[in-house]
């Protein structure tokens, strides 16, 4: 993953704290706590404390946190002409969120889940019927819920943008609030001093004091984050503004995630401290189940299998491959324990056992959730 910064100022390079960010992340460990046992308590407590109402709504919408962290929730980033900054408080960042036309809105929502071309662009499914029915097709594959949620999203985007404003308002009633009270003043502590240690010791250490997946050239053009994805973006286009955002962030551990979508401004969301999984010792089937990671094709469906449950179908369009060729990968993963199967409908999902690699070790995790 790679971010052009040819040319930008050094004080187009900003740490700051995002309320609307720490959300959906929270969201995403409610709703995937194997990502995140380092808030498998906080995490725990919190669904137990929802009313039943509001659990079921953030379960009607959770494809937008839960394969992965959708942009809509850096509205900051996706606004032409904007100042590409976050807003002081969770309000003033929905205010941000409503500033988004419709067709960005609606593209962003169904970034990873219901398109393809995240790092390409193209048309709007709002726009293009060819595109519309592509994103319906996937929804269907995802479940009934998101196939109606995905429909109403495209028949009636702004009513369905009015519901998301007030589910989100709503988790800050019942526990957000109170969460970030707890966790923004070492957000922000860890933001000021990024940006101290920008202002003194340059590009390349502060990007190794964020993580030592990042690293820029010697001759300060280009940022990489080592992931296990490809994606490339820049943050000197005229047509968006120049500049790059780094956010810190309490829930995000393992994930280091790249905002690298056509149009908007580059960010960088990463895990303000890094907890450790828990000591467990080796499995009988360690020996199969390293010998099934190693192969560099099953690591890369590894990586989409941790974040959601996928067909053979979606994963061979994904990786240009045939579906004979998953079917033997994903064989291979199935006899070492670490992938399960299920039917819905007339689709066969495959998702890796997450908690299972867990135990195998945290390298190999942080490697495929990064």
């Amino acid at each position: 993953m790679s971010i052009d910064i040819t040319g930008l100022p050094a004080e187009r390079v900003v740490f700051g704290t995002s309320p609307l960010a720490e959300l959906g992340v929270a969201l995403h460990a409610l709703a995937e706590p194997g990502h995140h046992p380092g808030v498998h308590g906080w995490a725990t407590a919190t669904a137990a404390g929802l009313k039943p109402d509001l659990a079921d709504r953030l379960h009607e919408a959770e494809f937008l946190w839960r394969t992965t962290f959708s942009d809509v929730f850096m509205p900051f980033a996706g606004l032409s002409g904007g100042s590409g900054l976050t807003g002081a408080t969770l309000a003033d960042e929905l205010d941000l969120l409503d500033r988004l036309d419709d067709e960005r809105f609606v593209s962003a929502a169904l970034e990873f889940t219901c398109v393809s071309c995240y790092s390409t662009g193209g048309p709007s499914p709002l726009s293009d019927p060819a595109r519309r029915a592509r994103s319906l097709e996937l929804a269907a594959g995802r479940g009934p819920r998101q196939l109606d949620f995905t429909r109403r999203l495209l028949d009636d985007p702004a009513a369905v943008r009015t519901w998301i404003r007030r589910l989100f308002e709503d988790c800050d009633e019942a526990f957000f609030a109170d969460t970030w009270r707890r966790v923004s003043p070492g957000l922000a502590a860890d933001a000021r001093h990024k940006t101290d240690l920008l202002r003194r010791k340059g590009l390349a250490e502060t990007l190794r004091a964020v993580s030592p997946s990042l690293s820029v050239d010697d001759a300060r053009t280009r940022i990489s984050a080592d992931k296990l994805a490809v994606g490339r973006t820049t943050a000197v286009d005229p047509a968006v503004g120049q500049g790059l955002t780094l956010i810190p962030t309490s829930f995000g551990w393992p994930h280091l995630l790249v905002l690298h979508a056509p149009g908007w401004r580059p960010v960088v969301h990463y895990p303000a401290g890094s907890p450790e999984l828990p000591g467990s010792a080796p499995v009988e089937l360690l020996t199969l189940r390293m010998e099934a990671l190693a192969h560099p094709m099953r690591m890369r469906l590894c990586r989409h299998l941790a974040r959601a449950a996928h067909t053979t179908t979606e994963l061979a369009d994904t990786y240009g491959i045939t579906a004979p060729e998953v079917s033997r990968h994903l064989s291979v993963l199935k006899r070492a324990g670490l992938v399960t199967t299920r039917r819905r409908g007339r689709y066969v999902l495959h998702q890796l056992d997450v908690p299972l690699v867990a135990r195998l070790g945290s390298d190999f995790l942080e490697t495929v959730l990064r």
